[in-house]
Order: structure tokens, then C-alpha cells, then sequence
């Protein structure tokens, strides 16, 4: 087990933030009413039914996904 020491606020190192400033970026600019529940989730579906783009925001943050083993 490795332990990573990571800052108390990160934004750049989470993928959630990613996120959301890509759903902000679209489906919640320039809202003006409804149910933002229902914009959020077409966001989520527009991001989700590209193959590539939620893999480019864990690329983004530079975390590993698999670590390497450590050799003993």
C-alpha cells in the first residue's frame, strides 16, 4: 500500500471538478430556470456518450490509475 500526501484542496487533481466545469461550460450557461437537475443530467449523458472525453479528465489530473507494482 502507498500512501500519497495530497493538498487540502485540490481541484486540479479531481476529475469531478473537471466535471462540472465542463457542464457549467454548456448545459448551465446561461440558464435561466427549470430544473437543474434535468440540465446536469444531459450534461453528464453528453460527456458519458463520448468515449474518449471522461477518460481525458483522469489524464488531466496526472493521478495514476493502475501504480505501478512496487519491486521488492
Amino acid at each position: 500500500m502507498t500512501l500519497e500526501r495530497l493538498p487540502a484542496y485540490a481541484p486540479e487533481l479531481n476529475p469531478v471538478e473537471l466535471l462540472w466545469s465542463a457542464i457549467k461550460a454548456r448545459e448551465l450557461a446561461n440558464f435561466t430556470g427549470g430544473h437543474v437537475a434535468d440540465a446536469a443530467e444531459r450534461g453528464i449523458h453528453r460527456i458519458c456518450s463520448d468515449q474518449h472525453l471522461p477518460w481525458a479528465f483522469l489524464t488531466h489530473t496526472t493521478l495514476t490509475i493502475h501504480p505501478q507494482t512496487p519491486q521488492n
